[in-house]
């Protein structure tokens, strides 16, 4: 840092103050001197805001909170409402880890969002970004944090020009923003460095001539701001290939529930299968969930991508009359278009289901 850290500390917070985006889980740009920042919502936002975008959380935020305004409501809900309230918004994991948090608190924290970061780090989906980050937002407890934003801004701040995520590096970043921490305001700082680096010192094309502590940026100095850190090596992810049967008896679909653990544990689906190498037929339908059912039309072929792999559904849609003779031993029902709302789906089924909805409407 070329500059004092007391210095720094001082530019970022005067430009936070003034710059910050006003966000539903924060308070508001002009708060009142009762105003205080709910624990609860700084729980469920960082738990959104892992691996997701701000524009994408904010509606979904709102609409959690409305339906499960406080911790107690969230750890009596029933699993499957809360699936459906994060439906779209991917990483489930992260759903099913926020309610048996919150089940947590109220069974050993006394109702209570724990205020130290090692109680909270016991809880399920919560890491050592996510308790400091709660610890010090909602707290003020001096704790700090390590995302990928502000991971880029130190080693911007720093020159660093090792890769964030290994090991040596990243246990140096963690000392590093632990120095950098004012005495005050360190919820306030702590989302002052997120905030530069997700609006400011971004991964591609900084905005250096607005950055408030530019005068303390060894990378800039140097020129170096485009390099540091160094881009994450690309990866070839594996590709899935899958069968999706929209099975159709009269106004009804066929789904089937997922497993209560891997990806998308516990959601539901059109019944999907590994592909074959051999042509769709009434008799690959037959053969697969013993269904006997017309001769399957293609509806459509969607691709999706996640973190480590992609997908590519082939989607077939296929009558039915005799909805009782199958093979699924895996909870299943038939629902209409018009109630698919209440069971959650993976977002390639959310497709498929506005590919059925469109049939319905032509």
């Amino acid at each position: 840092m070329l500059l004092s850290a007391r210095e720094f500390q001082k530019r970022l917070l005067a430009w936070y103050a003034q710059h910050r985006r006003d966000l539903p889980w924060r308070l508001p740009l002009k708060p009142r001197a009762t105003d205080r920042l709910n624990p609860y919502h700084v729980l469920v936002s960082e738990t959104m805001l892992q691996q997701t975008q701000v524009a994408t959380v904010i509606p979904y935020f709102r609409r959690f909170i409305a339906r499960f305004p406080t911790v107690h409501d969230l750890a009596k809900a029933e699993l499957q409402e809360v699936l459906r309230l994060w439906q779209g918004l991917g990483y489930y994991s992260r759903a099913k880890n926020l309610r048996a948090a919150a089940q947590m608190v109220l069974k050993d924290f006394a109702g209570q969002l724990p205020d130290e970061v090692d109680h909270l780090l016991k809880l399920p989906g919560v890491g050592r970004y996510s308790a400091g980050a709660i610890a010090s937002i909602a707290f003020e407890s001096r704790s700090p944090i390590l995302d990928g934003n502000v991971a880029r801004v130190l080693c911007r701040i720093d020159k660093i020009r090792s890769d964030p995520r290994d090991r040596e590096t990243n246990a140096k970043l963690w000392e590093r923003a632990e120095e950098i921490l004012p005495k005050k305001q360190i919820g306030d700082f702590n989302s002052a460095l997120m905030e530069l680096g997700a609006t400011v010192c971004t991964p591609r094309n900084p905005q250096c001539l607005i950055c408030p502590v530019r005068k303390h940026c060894e990378a800039f100095s140097a020129g170096l701001q485009d390099k540091v850190p160094p881009p994450r090596k690309r990866i070839e992810t594996p590709l899935e290939k899958r069968w999706t049967f929209c099975i159709r008896r009269g106004n009804e679909f066929l789904l089937e529930q997922r497993p209560e653990t891997g990806r998308w544990a516990g959601m539901w689906q059109f019944l999907t299968r590994e592909s074959g190498e051999a042509p769709v037929t009434a008799k690959t339908i037959r053969s697969l969930f013993s269904i006997r059912a017309s001769a399957p039309s293609h509806l459509a072929n969607l691709q999706h991508g996640l973190t480590h792999r992609r997908y590519d559904f082939s989607v077939y849609l296929a009558e039915t009359r005799d909805g009782r003779s199958h093979s699924l031993t895996t909870p299943h029902v038939w629902v209409s278009l018009d109630r698919l709302h209440e069971y959650p789906l993976p977002r390639p089924h959310l497709k498929i289901a506005t590919h059925l909805q469109g049939l319905k409407n032509g």
